[in-house]
């Protein structure tokens, strides 16, 4: 599940970062990536991730499992250095550090149990939670940089924790039948859209390892705290400071992170139209194109392409 969340970060921060900045909340976003194979194989792996999440999610508590979600960030931190190049600061990777010291403390406090259904007022709470943050993204979609890709990150974490919460109780259904009339099934999918439309846009305002981590900092604590109070999640006795521990420690993390995190997905940017209307014979690769034509590019931090080859910008 680890591993398969961390490849799903890496490989759909690579296809955001080859479509053109959306500055809206706009759903066609979406279709523009799935026309990416790379988005395609990401959002597999992604599924992948998910089954396996949702499976555990039957007996385990959620605060569990979405730390083992969380811990996909470092998996996706490693690829991106020893795949793409990407240039962590030292700062950063020390972070990442102390992000997992933190999932490690949630991982040994937690204690399995089954959960208990959700009821009405649950229910209700879901949908005014997934009115709350499409709002709240349509604003936030206006955002440029670290902060855009921050705000928007921790709402989809926001989506993604309601999305466990309903698969906390379902996945404990009887039968197929009882599956699918389940309203926490659309419930479900509907958080889970609107959650990948958020991460899409988060990963092309800035840092991968800042909007993902704001994510599952945002995605833990509510599903967390929602668990604890209405699922019947539980923490093993004597170690409910260890669990409190591990979460200061994880938001400790993710807001340094926030402080330290670089761009490593380069748009064109105002700063860098000059060079290029000079004859400059570097520009990013993932510079915004208006027509079909064909740049020399080298490594930026956020891949790494060979110097010197003619290779066409990619459009949408």
């Amino acid at each position: 599940m680890i591993v398969a969340y961390g490849f799903a970060n890496l490989l759909q921060s690579v296809a955001a970062a080859r479509t053109s900045v959306h500055h809206t909340f706009d759903p066609g976003l979406l279709l523009r990536l799935a026309g990416q194979r790379t988005y395609l194989i990401g959002l597999a792996c992604q599924v992948v991730g998910f089954v396996l999440a949702f499976l555990a999610r039957r007996d385990l508590p959620l605060f569990l499992v979405q730390a083992s979600v969380a811990a996909g960030l470092g998996v996706t931190a490693v690829l991106g250095v020893l795949v793409l190049k990407w240039r962590l600061p030292m700062a950063e990777m020390a972070l990442l550090v102390l992000l997992f010291a933190g999932i490690t403390a949630l991982v040994l406090s937690a204690e399995p149990a089954t959960s208990r259904p959700l009821g009405t007022a649950g229910l209700i709470g879901l949908v005014v939670a997934l009115g709350g943050i499409a709002v709240s993204g349509f604003f936030a979609a206006r955002l440029h940089g670290a902060t855009g890709s921050v705000v928007l990150g921790s709402l989809a974490g926001m989506a993604f924790s309601a999305a466990a919460v309903a698969a906390r109780p379902l996945a404990s259904a009887d039968s197929v039948e009882a599956f699918a009339r389940d309203p926490l099934l659309y419930l479900l999918v509907a958080h889970s859209v609107v959650g990948q439309l958020l991460l899409g846009l988060a990963m092309q305002r800035g840092s991968t390892t800042a909007a993902v981590a704001a994510m599952d900092a945002a995605g833990a604590v509510p599903a967390a705290v929602v668990g604890l109070l209405l699922l019947n999640d539980k923490i093993w006795p004597g170690r409910e400071w260890l669990a409190g521990l591990g979460f200061l420690v994880t938001l400790a993390a993710v807001v340094g992170l926030t402080r330290y995190a670089e761009p490593q997905h380069h748009h064109a940017s105002t700063r860098e139209r000059p060079r290029a209307q000079l004859g400059a014979a570097v520009v990013p690769v993932q510079a915004a194109s208006t027509g079909p034509r064909s740049e020399t590019a080298t490594s930026t931090g956020g891949g790494s392409v060979g110097v010197g080859r003619r290779r066409p910008i990619t459009r949408s």
